[in-house]
């Protein structure tokens, strides 16, 4: 991403409500599959967001972040306290089966990202048994300017996302939409009110009562999700899969 949208996303990650949403979805995804033993590596890590409420809530976790700025990876270091490396998801500066998790989040979307080899490379630095967890934009017809503001080349569908894992080798695929009660206010906001081309990013500091508001609903459609139902569409996707 531009400079500019990590400075946006350091002031918002710790408080803005899809930030806060898409965390909580990734520690249920690790609860409920945890993976192999070893270390967890946040690829993509941005400015540290994740890695910091991972050390909050699960501090028996060991985690590594990767970030390709070198600037963002010194950010992400020094809010989470927890190692972070620069580097390039198409080529995983790390050995064969260091980690016994990884997560992912936006990034297999990104301009500067060829799908096929970063799979292959979270499949070779994964342990046996470890987890891989992506979350991914969905539907190319929601593309916006936001997606050209944080160089998002591709969106993605859950059908698409899993035959792309499974074909760079992992089983126990899973995934579901999620941010779909909200996806109408998505629509509207990205094709109607912010549809010129030169509109911002989402990445933003809302007014506190719009952003909790935002933040409940998101709660309410989680534990729907929790308790079993799915969503038939959302404006993101979340994959679970196992390096067998």
């Amino acid at each position: 991403m531009d400079p500019a949208e990590y400075d946006l996303m350091d002031a918002a990650e710790d408080g803005m409500w899809w930030y806060r949403a898409a965390h909580a979805r990734v520690l249920d995804a690790l609860r409920a599959r945890p993976g192999a033993d070893g270390p967890l590596l946040d690829a993509g890590c941005g400015t540290g967001g994740l890695l910091r409420r991972l050390a909050a809530e699960m501090p028996a976790l060991p985690a590594v972040g990767l970030d390709f700025l070198p600037q963002a990876a010194g950010r992400a270091a020094a809010k989470s306290g927890r190692p972070v490396t620069a580097g390039d998801t198409n080529s995983l500066p790390f050995p064969d089966a260091s980690f016994g998790a990884a997560v992912s989040i936006d990034v297999i979307c990104h301009a500067g990202v060829e799908p096929a080899r970063a799979l292959a490379e979270f499949h070779r630095v994964l342990r046996s048994g470890g987890t891989l967890i992506l979350n991914l934009p969905a539907f190319e017809w929601l593309r916006s300017a936001h997606d050209l503001r944080v160089h998002n080349a591709r969106r993605f569908t859950r059908d698409g996302a899993a035959r792309l894992l499974a074909e760079a080798g992992f089983t126990a695929i899973q995934g579901r939409y999620w941010n779909s009660l909200l996806l109408p206010l998505m629509v509207l906001q990205r094709k109607v009110l912010q549809r010129r081309p030169d509109a911002p990013s989402d990445v933003t500091e809302f007014p506190p009562w719009l952003d909790a508001s935002l933040h409940a609903v998101s709660e309410l459609e989680r534990r729907v999700a929790g308790v079993g139902v799915p969503m038939p569409a959302g404006g993101s996707v979340l994959m679970l899969a196992t390096r067998p």
